[in-house]
């Protein structure tokens, strides 16, 4: 198995959205590369520098990682500065947290097909992962304990996800 740590917004549908697709493993929301140790919730909000984190386990056999982050521009706005949808904040940035040193080079790759693609510049941060902290329990899994919750993400890309 192989980890990314992905920020695409507010954790609740990143998680979920990943969770589907064919290949991933295991998922976890989080809060990644902020300037505090084992920070609450409510620390990220109040502003520890933590971007809202979906670790992601995958299978490299079954998916490969430039699929994943194709899916994963799939579902953000990929030119917003710390903002998806309702959410605004430095915690709702976007970005792409690496581990293993071999992935930045498919990662940056991957980047700039998508500015081919839209024509401008991306906003995603790329940074190695610094640190990275599980969220409260509460937080873990939330659209399937809370199947009306919000969500930026749209049904029509948590479908997609379950065909591919």
């Amino acid at each position: 198995m192989k980890q990314i740590y992905i920020a695409a917004g507010c954790f609740w549908g990143a998680e979920k959205y990943f969770s589907l697709i064919k290949g991933v493993h295991r998922t976890e929301a989080g809060y990644a590369n902020g300037r505090t140790e084992n920070p609450s919730y409510e620390d990220v909000c109040r502003g520890s520098g933590h971007a809202e984190t979906v670790l992601i386990e995958y299978d490299p056999s079954v998916i490969g990682l430039p699929f994943l982050l194709d899916l994963y521009y799939d579902a953000i706005d990929p030119v917003s500065i710390n903002r998806q949808g309702a959410d605004v904040g430095v915690q709702y940035r976007t970005g792409i947290y690496y581990t293993d040193e071999a992935d930045l080079g498919i990662i940056t790759e991957s980047i700039k097909r998508l500015e081919a693609k839209i024509g401008e510049p991306a906003a995603i941060e790329l940074k190695p992962l610094e640190n990275y902290y599980a969220a409260e329990t509460c937080h873990q899994k939330y659209l399937d304990k809370n199947p009306g919750g919000y969500c930026h993400i749209g049904k029509s890309l948590f479908d997609k996800a379950r065909n591919f």
